[in-house]
């Protein structure tokens, strides 16, 4: 009996030891689809060594900035272009690690059924973040609705509309507040993952949504002291697994499309 137990201490305390020995990864992500991903690929990294902890925000300001300020090992949330506008305005360094999914961009309407629809002088409410706000423009540029001075510039505002025909009013607002106003305005410039979140299917509800060519990928992001280690490099390789491409596919239907 004592032998016994002497080998359960000893295998209980070899356990600990190894569940001590995991190294711990805190992970900024909005909820919808990039916290469901980390959620699904929690045990996979359990059993590399790493202990995957996910801090879900519903902004895309703070997982930068805790990052940067290495309160937080790493993000999972944006896109390039937000990245580089977001790195010019704050002065951080963070950089990608690589490419998940994409989420192609939509516009919503509770008050019509077709863009041909639109009214002139209607209100179109787009995101107020520099290359949210350029995807959301590019994109009614691309539908034949405005005309930009430059239809590259991915920070594009309203103020680098070169032709507005209709005489459309634009009503900017946080990204995650778009899908709250959606009864108050003609048509919705909605990110996938807050569209998601509000019960919307980018698939079959958006009158007008980016193809599967949308360069806009979001990207795993880490600071350049920590991008190349050995935690975040599993997280990178699990992110990009088959298993991961499986449930995207299976789960979003069309509304998140692997970038991998």
């Amino acid at each position: 009996m004592k032998k016994v137990l002497l080998f359960t201490a000893l295998a209980a305390a070899l356990t600990a030891g190894l569940a001590q020995a995991n190294e711990k990864l805190v992970v900024a992500a909005t909820p919808v689809p990039h916290a469901e991903i980390l959620e699904l690929i929690k045990p996979t990294l359990a059993k590399e060594g790493v202990d995957l902890e996910i801090k879900v925000f519903t902004d895309y300001v703070q997982p930068n900035v805790q990052v940067a300020e290495k309160r937080l090992d790493a993000n999972y949330f944006q896109t390039l272009p937000y990245l580089e506008s977001f790195n010019k305005g704050k002065g951080t360094n963070l950089e990608t690690v690589i490419g998940v999914h994409v989420e192609p961009f939509g516009g919503y309407s509770k008050k019509v059924k077709n863009l041909s629809e639109l009214k002139d002088g209607a209100t179109i409410a787009i995101p107020n973040e520099g290359s949210n706000s350029g995807r959301a423009l590019i994109l009614l540029q691309k539908a034949g609705l405005i005309e930009l001075k430059d239809p590259t510039n991915a920070v594009s505002t309203p103020k680098d509309i070169a032709k507005n025909p209709h005489n459309f009013k634009f009503k900017e607002l946080e990204s995650a507040l778009l899908p709250r106003v959606l009864d108050q305005v003609d048509l919705d410039m909605i990110n996938t993952n807050y569209a998601l979140e509000a019960g919307l299917n980018p698939a079959t509800d958006a009158l007008i949504i980016e193809g599967a060519d949308s360069p806009y990928v979001n990207f795993l992001v880490a600071r350049p002291d920590n991008k190349d280690s050995p935690a975040i490099q599993k997280l990178a390789k699990a992110l990009t697994s088959p298993e991961v491409k499986a449930f995207i596919e299976q789960k979003y239907k069309g509304a998140v499309l692997p970038a991998f």
